[in-house]
């Protein structure tokens, strides 16, 4: 199974005031290995602007194993149509790329913590049809506790 993490699953590793959110993602981690995992260059550059140096080098050794995928025009293309038909609010489009980096490499997961943005109905169905348009295949949105 292919999985794609967000920048939130690993910080929930290391996020302390939401020990629930932290247990479950330790949880996920402990089997991680039976898993290929992905990430792309936009969760290493959101790392690279956490301010926290320590909290920072902790989630680099965290990610050091899992393969990058690279942002393309495409996922730019993709991204847009996320937005456009307002899977993603505007000011956020860095999450509509996580969802097409990960769609656009056919990943089976896409684990995030982002309820605001990412673990939504609208935005699952949004993603849903655009995908569905452009016959692309289809990427499962939860969190890290619902594969568990």
């Amino acid at each position: 199974m292919k999985i794609y993490l967000d920048t939130s699953v690993i910080s929930a590793l290391f996020d302390e005031r939401n020990p629930e959110r932290k247990s479950l993602t330790e949880e996920f981690f402990s089997e991680i290995e039976i898993y290929t995992t992905y990430i792309s260059e936009l969760t290493i550059a959101e790392i690279d602007r956490t301010p926290d140096p320590l909290l920072r080098r902790k989630m680099k050794e965290t990610i050091r194993n899992f393969t990058t995928l690279e942002i393309t025009e495409s996922t730019e293309e993709l991204a847009t149509e996320y937005v456009k038909y307002g899977a993603i609010p505007e000011s956020y489009f860095e999450d509509a790329y996580h969802i097409a980096v990960s769609v656009l490499n056919e990943m089976d997961y896409l684990l995030s913590w982002n309820y605001r943005h990412i673990v939504r109905r609208k935005t699952k169905d949004i993603v849903r049809m655009v995908n569905s348009l452009r016959n692309l295949k289809q990427v499962e949105i939860i969190t890290p506790g619902e594969l568990l």
